[in-house]
């Protein structure tokens, strides 16, 4: 049984886009996920995103997958919101791993814009309401068109909004102007889904983060949003730029490679990555480490 939703918070308001762990010999591990899921979820997540591209999506099986939900799930599915990524350049291909989802018992979905493939915004439109039309759960939609080369216009998120399972928007698109029209036009849950524009998009209309750096973060993530829905602009604005050697430091290079490297500093579950990623070099894990510290981070 998910945890209690609202139309406004659908998956409640922090969450992280959680790696996926493997064994020294790179296979999947499921204690690991497990162990994981519940550290976030005692840090203050009230959702968890598991197979989206932090999570290695895009070198992970489609048995892995489901693997990893119904892992995640026994683990702290009653505590927390399991939302599994579904979201590939294949319509077909996203339908299947949206149902594989639900079977698995993931509690909504994380549809990512169709990458490489550059779709005109129809394209986007038939391709998000045929993965919402798949299943019963909800769906989060995911905008990051650095990644996928085109972004999901205003218009086409209104649209969308009228699906009766497209109740989220995760928003990457790094642009606010774009954020406060489409939050005020379209009533989807906002979600910010970069860590550096967290508190700015709250001051726009977003009720929450899918947050990268919540792997380390959660409990200061979790103060920000409640100084900011309290007015306590000041103290937010504090957190935020107490936290801003993190949000540097965890995108030196690409967020899965940083997160894992902060995992295994801190002594949690986290393991190889699957080529094409590497790991860090000494340096560069020397000034994560650096980075982390300053941003308050206990290693």
């Amino acid at each position: 049984m998910a945890p209690t939703s609202t139309p406004q918070t659908p998956f409640g308001r922090v969450l992280t886009a959680m790696v996926t762990p493997f064994t020294a010999d790179g296979d999947l591990d499921l204690d690991g996920a497990q162990q994981l899921a519940a550290q976030l979820v005692n840090a203050g997540n009230d959702g968890i995103v598991v197979n989206g591209t932090t999570g290695e999506s895009p070198t992970t099986s489609d048995e892995e997958k489901a693997q990893l939900v119904r892992a995640v799930v026994e683990a702290v599915g009653d505590r927390a919101h399991i939302v599994a990524g579904a979201g590939t350049n294949d319509t077909r291909h996203s339908v299947e791993l949206a149902r594989a989802a639900e079977r698995a018992g993931a509690h909504g979905l994380l549809a990512v814009t169709p990458y490489y493939s550059k779709p005109p915004q129809e394209g986007l439109y038939r391709h998000f309401t045929a993965i919402a039309d798949a299943t019963g759960l909800p769906v989060m939609l995911y905008d990051i068109p650095g990644r996928s080369g085109v972004p999901i216009n205003t218009e086409t998120i209104v649209r969308l909004a009228e699906h009766p399972r497209i109740v989220a928007n995760k928003d990457a698109k790094g642009d606010l102007g774009r954020a406060s029209w489409a939050i005020a036009t379209s009533g989807l849950a906002w979600y910010s889904g970069d860590d550096m524009l967290n508190l700015p998009l709250l001051s726009v209309g977003a009720i929450g983060f899918v947050s990268v750096v919540g792997h380390v973060v959660t409990p200061e993530l979790r103060a920000m949003l409640e100084a900011h829905l309290s007015g306590d602009v000041t103290k937010a604005t504090e957190i935020h730029q107490k936290l801003l050697p993190v949000f540097t430091g965890m995108f030196r290079t690409q967020g899965v490679i940083t997160s894992k490297a902060a995992l295994a500093l801190q002594g949690l579950p986290g393991g190889p990555l699957r080529l094409p990623l590497v790991e860090l070099s000494p340096e560069e894990t020397e000034q994560l480490r650096r980075d982390l510290a300053a941003g308050g981070v206990q290693l």
